[in-house]
């Protein structure tokens, strides 16, 4: 599907230069209707080097159209992770390297959603929030106030993050997977 220069967004991902590339950035000039642009920038998915384009206005490019499924998160093993189609239970394995933004944050059996372009894995992207349970935490300094402030805890894989002085090691919360913080406990 062919886009104009002027429409590229943050998180498309275009054919561009016989490459696939996403966008990290983007800032649209408009001095006028001819001379307008769209400065973003671009990293190479197959190759992960980066590229700084300036696209005018009226220039069209290929917007790469993905395909989205829903797998299983099963284990990993060496610098492969192992995922399975939720609705005809194949399974796939994933290289370290289009997991590693989220690595950390996987679980047993949690549901992700994998892009593919022509039936080729390209990203993993997780629920926006998911529920873990305290493995580790300190205990709660006397003195300290519970509306400002929070204490070190320990997830699943040795994430840490911070968390209320109520939460207690075994208690289930609820983390927000981009930003890695705390959202709220499980009743």
């Amino acid at each position: 599907m062919k886009i104009l220069g002027s429409d590229i967004r943050v998180g498309n991902i275009i054919e561009y230069k016989n490459d696939l590339w996403k966008c990290l950035k983007n800032q649209t000039s408009n001095r006028g209707n001819l001379r307008s642009h769209n400065q973003v920038e671009l990293k190479s998915i197959t190759k992960g080097t980066k590229l700084n384009e300036r696209f005018r206005a009226d220039e069209t490019v290929e917007k790469a159209s993905l395909e989205e499924k829903k797998f299983q998160f099963l284990y990993s093993a060496n610098d492969e992770f192992f995922f399975m189609d939720s609705e005809n239970f194949e399974q796939i394995s994933i290289n370290k390297t289009l997991v590693e933004n989220c690595e950390k944050l996987l679980k047993e059996n949690l549901e992700v959603t994998i892009e593919f372009y022509q039936e080729k894995p390209l990203s993993v992207i997780l629920p926006r929030s998911v529920e873990y349970e305290i493995l580790e935490t300190d205990s709660v300094v006397k003195g300290q106030t519970a509306s400002s402030s929070f204490k070190p805890a320990t997830i699943q894989n040795s994430v840490k993050i911070m968390v209320p002085p109520f939460i207690n090691q075994g208690d289930k919360i609820i983390v927000d997977t981009e930003t890695q913080e705390y959202l709220k406990k499980v009743s």
